[in-house]
């Protein structure tokens, strides 16, 4: 399974892979516990590889950022989401020292923190596949929902909704990201790693 193919869903904790366009929606299952839930049209659905994290000289891909924590830990789990702020800060600097403090929030770090755990613990750490060409920064997710969203934005390559309504691979009828909107926090609250939970 791809990055492109996991998928952060607005409102709903953990991460999830496509199953089936549903009615009014799409079929989703818990990467977690493997229940299956219906999502419906409106809800926001990034897909991992859509999600960046906003540093001082542009945007870091999700992908990478995964992949550093990989290197630093030798394929093992990270630290816990849990640990004080400070803690999670420091940890953050250490991969991606550029990282832009101001809009990339406490939030989002627990956010990609606990994404990477989660992967870690599936065995799903190859993010080798998942170079991609991109010719311009897509379009970020709107600050709005810093529960769901780290401050990665979503890089929407399609129309433009929550962050550029692009329908991603996993569910491309209905996945819908926030209106392109100019670099303005972090993956964010940049970002799916745009969405903020926290």
């Amino acid at each position: 399974m791809a990055l492109k193919e996991v998928m952060s869903i607005s409102g709903y904790s953990g991460l999830f892979k496509f199953v089936s366009q549903g009615r009014n929606g799409i079929i989703v299952e818990s990467l977690t516990d493997g229940k299956r839930t219906h999502v419906s049209a409106s809800s926001k659905v990034s897909a991992l590889s859509d999600i960046s994290i906003f540093t001082h000289e542009g945007e870091e891909p999700l992908r990478k950022v995964l992949d550093s924590i990989k290197q630093l830990e030798n394929g093992a789990p990270s630290i816990s989401h849990k640990v004080s702020n400070d803690e999670l800060k420091k940890y953050f600097q250490k991969l991606l020292p550029n990282f832009d403090e101001e809009r990339v929030y406490i939030s989002d770090i627990k956010k990609v923190i606990t994404w990477y755990n989660q992967l870690q613990n599936i065995g799903m750490l190859d993010f080798s596949e998942e170079e991609e060409k991109v010719e311009e920064p897509v379009a970020k997710e709107d600050n709005d929902d810093k529960q769901a969203t780290p401050k990665a934005e979503v890089k929407k390559a399609d129309a433009k909704k929550t962050g550029g309504a692009k329908k991603t691979s996993a569910a491309p009828a209905i996945t819908k990201a926030a209106p392109k909107s100019k670099p303005a926090g972090g993956p964010s609250k940049k970002g799916s790693a745009s969405q903020r939970k926290s």
